[in-house]
């Protein structure tokens, strides 16, 4: 059965379990915006419900927000909120003894399958006409891989490649790049918005789509066809390395596990002994340390660490360095510290963990205002549940 005709079956049950999301007590704000510290007797569990219960009630808000509706009755699928839940909420699902997704992974993979299938009937999610010249390439390129990102890890749960997966990556790869400097890449969505929707992004994403594409049921990173489209973006994240900041070449490491060529041994080196000396003296990363970043709104940047950028950078440890042959003996106790400031700064009500937007000094109690708090919760589930080597 579609999973998209399996959810028209449940939407009363969706629909009901939407109101008492919407009921259901809001993220304390004043803890998503302030540092937690480590404490002496630090926690040495973490609350995978609370984590769901967080990221079931962002993507129940995003479906009901009206600034995201598109046309065909679908809506905006997003970096900050959707990509990361649709790569981490699957992981929870044997540990909270879940035989199904969840109604709300349904309405979300309901629409992503709908544009998919319909994909030559879809408007872009950005006119040029609204939002100026080139938006309507930049959005399109952006959906067609954030597409395959999401369904594909859907179907790595499901140990097999469904159809509509195949046809996202199809889509995804007909927009590639083919010529002149960035061949390889993807014409990136650029608002000016970090880490996600500006100039650095394309490569960020680029990294994300080749774990993607690595990871897929069905060995498809070995069909034939898919050779040209790897060997073509393989090569654009080999020869733009260099150029990118750290939150960058964090991705391109954690991309390297499947493809090493990406990321040289020099500069592999270079990059560990940058991020070792970079976390704080309790275990944690901040994003601010990753780029040369300013926001928008001209105020300073949030010095904390942050759950996305301790969550990240200790996912891609465990991925790449944990349980390598002749590993730098100190990447074990860096991978450590990581963890337990990920436990220890869960908050345990919400589920969610702190982080603060790199463009403007959002308000906590805004909805915006837990972007990279969704962003960061989901990766934490990642590196939490990441299987210790």
């Amino acid at each position: 059965m579609q999973r998209a005709s399996w959810f028209r079956s449940v939407a009363p049950i969706v629909a009901a379990a939407i109101a008492l999301c919407l009921h259901a007590s809001k993220p304390n704000p004043a803890v998503l915006a302030a540092e937690s510290d480590t404490p002496a007797s630090a926690p040495t569990t973490w609350d995978r419900q609370a984590a769901a219960r967080y990221m079931d009630s962002r993507e129940v808000w995003w479906q009901a927000w009206d600034h995201d509706k598109r046309d065909h009755g679908t809506r905006c699928v997003s970096c900050h909120t959707q990509v990361p839940y649709a790569l981490a909420r699957p992981a929870l699902r044997s540990a909270l003894g879940e035989t199904s997704v969840s109604p709300m992974e349904s309405a979300m993979l309901a629409d992503v399958e709908k544009r998919v299938r319909n994909w030559k009937d879809m408007l872009a999610f950005y006119s040029d006409e609204v939002y100026g010249t080139g938006k309507e390439i930049e959005s399109r390129n952006a959906e067609s891989v954030l597409n395959a990102i999401i369904l594909s890890s859907y179907d790595r749960s499901q140990g097999r490649l469904g159809v509509l997966t195949q046809l996202a990556f199809d889509h995804a790869w007909g927009l590639q790049s083919k010529t002149g400097p960035d061949a390889g890449a993807w014409v990136w969505q650029d608002f000016e918005y970090t880490p996600w929707e500006s100039k650095e992004s394309q490569y960020h994403w680029a990294a994300l789509m080749a774990i993607a594409t690595a990871t897929a049921p069905d060995d498809y990173a070995s069909d034939p066809a898919t050779a040209t489209h790897l060997q073509a973006l393989t090569h654009y994240l080999e020869s733009h390395y260099e150029d990118q900041p750290l939150l960058n070449k964090v991705v391109a490491l954690w991309a390297s596990h499947w493809f090493p060529e990406i990321v040289s041994k020099p500069q592999r080196e270079a990059l560990l002994n940058s991020i070792y000396a970079l976390e704080r003296p309790d275990g944690g990363w901040s994003l601010t340390d990753l780029g040369t970043w300013a926001r928008r709104d001209k105020t300073p940047l949030e010095t904390h660490p942050d759950g996305y950028a301790t969550a990240l950078i200790t996912l891609v440890l465990e991925e790449t360095v944990a349980g390598v042959p002749h590993a730098d003996p100190q990447s074990k106790a860096h991978i450590q510290r990581g963890i337990a400031w990920l436990i220890a700064n869960q908050d345990k009500t919400t589920g969610a963990w702190p982080a603060w937007s790199l463009n403007k000094n959002r308000d906590p109690k805004s909805e915006v205002g837990q972007f990279m708090s969704d962003a960061a919760t989901g990766y934490a589930v990642l590196a939490l549940d990441h299987p210790r080597k």
